[in-house]
Parts: C-alpha cells; sequence; structure tokens
C-alpha cells in the first residue's frame, strides 16, 4: 500500500523566521500553530524517525507501541526477523487498536467491532463476519496502513512514511562516526534497559532537541547546584575552548570535549568510571585515539529531528510533539550488552538521579524549556529576535573529524544546523534534492572504524 500525502493551503516561506548566517530565530516557530501543523506535514512525516531499539524486540511478537509525530505507531518482530511499523488505527472506525506499551502476541483485535490483524498488520477477520456480503470488503486492502520504510543502524530502528528521499545510510551520513562512539564503543554493541519512563512537559519540542544537541553553555549555570550536590560541593568540569567542539551533519550534532571523563564524573558513579577506563585502550583499538578521548567527556548529542542522548552519562530520549506547547518526553537507558550486571546497574541508578524526571539536572532543564515557550507566546514579545551568534566565527577544518565543525563547546553552532535542517525540510519539495551539509566524506564507508588514515586518528 502506498501513501500519498497531500497539503491543502498556504505556502508561507519559511526562511522569513531565520537568518542563520547573521544568527537569529523568529520566536514564533516555538509556538505559531500553523508552523506546528506544517511541521508534522514536512518534517514529521517525511523524516526517518526512531522507533525503538532492537533490544527492545527480541521474539518474534514482541511489540511496542510508540509515535511517529503524533501518529500513533506499532511496532512488531515478524517471525523471519524482520521488523514492521504500521498505524496503531484500525481501517474501520479509526479506533486505535493496541493500548499496551510493549508485550508479545499473536494478533492485534479492535476493541469498537473486533477486527483482528495478525503481527504484520493483515486484517484476519472480523466480529460477525457475516454481515458482510460478497464484495463488501477485500481483507488485502483493509489492513493497517504500512510505513513507508523501516531501516536499522547498529540496533537503532528507524522509520519513515516518505516512500522516497534519502535512505537511512545517506540520513545519517557521516553522523556515523560520532554514532559509533555510543553504539559500537566495544564488541556486543548496546541495549536499552529497565523500561521507558514517560513525562509530559509543557515546551515546544524543539527546546529539547537544540539543548541537547550544542547547549553546553547552560549547564555551568543551570546545573551548578545539581552537579555540586552529586559531586562532593565540585562545580561543573571547566571547558577548554581549545580542544573542544561542534560538529554538525545534516541536522545532527555532537557537542564535545576531548578530556574523557566530564561525564562519566557528573553521573557520580565511580564504578562507571573504572568500567570505562578499563576499557578505553580497547576502544582506541576499535574507533581510533580521537574516538577513544572524546568518549566520557562533557558532551551531548541529537539525531534530527527528535533524538537525544548523552554518551558518557547514558541516557537516551525523544522529544514527541503533543502540539505546539507540550511534548512527551520518553526516557531510557542505553548501555554497552557486554557490560557487568553490577555496572549496569551503576548506570541506571546514576540515569535516574541526574537525568531521571526527578534527577537534579533534568527539573532545572523542564522548567527552562516551558518557561521559553511560554514567554514567547507574547503578542509583543513574538516578534522579537532570538540570539544564535555564539561562536558564529569559530568554523574549522578538522583533519580528523567528519561533519561542519566549529572550535569552543560554547557555541551555537549545531543549534544554527538543527534549524539550517529544520528549513531545508520545510521548504522542500522534493527530499532528495535537499543538499548534504557538508559534503559527506565517508561515503561508501560501511563501517566506521575500519576507516584507515586520518579517520583512525
Amino acid at each position: 500500500m502506498t501513501m500519498r500525502l497531500e497539503r491543502i493551503g498556504r505556502e508561507p516561506e519559511f526562511s522569513r523566521y531565520m537568518d542563520l548566517k547573521e544568527g537569529w530565530l523568529d520566536r514564533r516557530i516555538f509556538s505559531d500553530a500553523e508552523i506546528y501543523e506544517e511541521e508534522l506535514y514536512r518534517i514529521f512525516a517525511r523524516s526517518w524517525l526512531f522507533v525503538a531499539h532492537e533490544s527492545q524486540l527480541p521474539k518474534a511478537g514482541d511489540f511496542l507501541t510508540t509515535h511517529m509525530g503524533e501518529d500513533a505507531v506499532i511496532v512488531t518482530r515478524q517471525p523471519d526477523g524482520s521488523i514492521k511499523v504500521y498505524l496503531n488505527s484500525c481501517p474501520h472506525r479509526g479506533n486505535k487498536v493496541c493500548f499496551a506499551d510493549a508485550g508479545n502476541t499473536r494478533r492485534f483485535v479492535c476493541n469498537y467491532h473486533g477486527w483482528a490483524f495478525n503481527t504484520a498488520g493483515e486484517l484476519q477477520g472480523m466480529h460477525e463476519e457475516y454481515c458482510y456480503d460478497e464484495g463488501d470488503i477485500d481483507r488485502k486492502k483493509n489492513g493497517l496502513r504500512q510505513v513507508a520504510r523501516v531501516g536499522s543502524y547498529k540496533g537503532l530502528v528507524f522509520a519513515t512514511f516518505a516512500e522516497d528521499g534519502p535512505s537511512l545510510d545517506a540520513w545519517l551520513g557521516d553522523f556515523r562516526w560520532y554514532l559509533d562512539m555510543l553504539l559500537d564503543n566495544e564488541e556486543g554493541g548496546t541495549e536499552l534497559i529497565g523500561g521507558c519512563i514517560k513525562s509530559v512537559i509543557s515546551a515546544n519540542w524543539k527546546f529539547g532537541v537544540e539543548n541537547f544537541i550544542g547547549d553546553a553553555y547552560h549547564a555551568g549555570w543551570t546545573h551548578d547546584s545539581g552537579c555540586r550536590s552529586m559531586n562532593n560541593g565540585q562545580p561543573f568540569p571547566p571547558i577548554d575552548m581549545d580542544n573542544s567542539y561542534h560538529a554538525s551533519v545534516n541536522g545532527h550534532g555532537w557537542e564535545f570535549g576531548t578530556e574523557g571523563v566530564g561525564d562519566l564524573f557528573l553521573l557520580g558513579r565511580p564504578k562507571v568510571m573504572e568500567y570505562y577506563e578499563k576499557i578505553r585502550p580497547k576502544m582506541a583499538d576499535r574507533l581510533g585515539t580521537m574516538r577513544s578521548q572524546i568518549f566520557g567527556s562533557v558532551a551531548s548529542a541529537s539525531i534530527f529531528p527528535n533524538v537525544s542522548f548523552l554518551p558518557g552519562i547514558s541516557t537516551f530520549r525523544q522529544w514527541q510533539p503533543k502540539g505546539p506547547m507540550q511534548f512527551e518526553l520518553k526516557t531510557w537507558v542505553i548501555v554497552n550488552k557486554a557490560m557487568p550486571d553490577d555496572i549496569k546497574d551503576e548506570v541506571t541508578k546514576g540515569v535516574m538521579q541526574t537525568f531521571g524526571p526527578g534527577g537534579t539536572f533534568e527539573m532545572d532543564d523542564g522548567e527552562n524549556w516551558e518557561n521559553c515557550t511560554t514567554v514567547n507566546r507574547g503578542v509583543v514579545t513574538r516578534h522579537e529576535k532570538l540570539h544564535y551568534r555564539c561562536g558564529i566565527g569559530r568554523q574549522i577544518d578538522h583533519d580528523t573529524l567528519p561533519g561542519i565543525v566549529y572550535r569552543g563547546q560554547y557555541n551555537d553552532a549545531n543549534q544554527r544546523g538543527f534549524y539550517q535542517r529544520w528549513l531545508d525540510m520545510m521548504e522542500a519539495t522534493d527530499l532528495g534534492a535537499m543538499p548534504p551539509r557538508p559534503e559527506p566524506r565517508l561515503t561508501g564507508v560501511a563501517e566506521t572504524r575500519d576507516l584507515p588514515g586520518l579517520f583512525a586518528l
């Protein structure tokens, strides 16, 4: 089944909402209902969106429910090992088919009229089926609507409603070099553990993403008291502006230091730091010296449009839009599968104490994002520009680091890169014509750990 999305209505010039060369944004993109509706069509209905980690669906019949934008979907493991994703909406009257967060099943049955679907989303039967005369219904055409494409990268499962446009590999592009620090720093890959925590925050979804994609600047101020309470009164680690960076690829971003310990220190779990120091030489052999020095440093990252993580602290999260002024935050703990169980337990406790719903850092952020969203709505305030010029002249060419690279961790560079991709997608009629940002250096490279030369430094 094909999916055609038609947008009927105005075609605004979205470029008028920002000038990224000058370094400003229009506040209306954080609260305007019409802009938000366009985001659902132009970004969430066309992007590759994270829907699951393969570790959440180990067996045939395993499923979970989630959202792609505001579209409810079911993600299921098939008998052949593949993963299917389809709308969680009965084609009869549109009722939600599955209300469970996760489980294992042989079928899904709609509560309204008893329409039953197998785990591939195919219609199998209906309550009082005799009432349908021959020719009334074609079962093959009335299954649960499949998304256009499903793909995975080292455990992360993505799906898109777009039938054309870039492949998942092209979507991630050279950002794979950075992702592998999280997903492939040790043999065996990663897994999500301890379930999913959901919380609702009265803020625009973009504030969460841009905070994690590059806003190291807020940490030493916003999180000062939390950091001191977690680490015997010690303040936030100082930033070395000469040896820290922002790197952006196609709207994805990773900001980081190179000292290797800052985030592990903030996690407040000495056993976890000991574990990573023990495997760091193997990490250097696997990914190269540079990446082994980056991992564990003060860092944060986001995958466009709505996934973020802290690689050293091990929180992995998704910002699900629920209107222009609300999002649902889904939070998981991501660990190496090869970790001993006692270290996994230490990581989980550390994540909950720092970036769980009651964590010392999480509450600070949520309050700030809510105030940013509500204050920006003011009828006069909304017409004032927001400043995004920090570090605007610090772009560099780097022999080892792929992407658009800026020197200095206190910077707005990755935020500007995120909004450039936002603008690309909001204005693009042909996703295949969107420019890569920047031109890829790793085209044709299947495994970044096998890179020769400079990238292996």
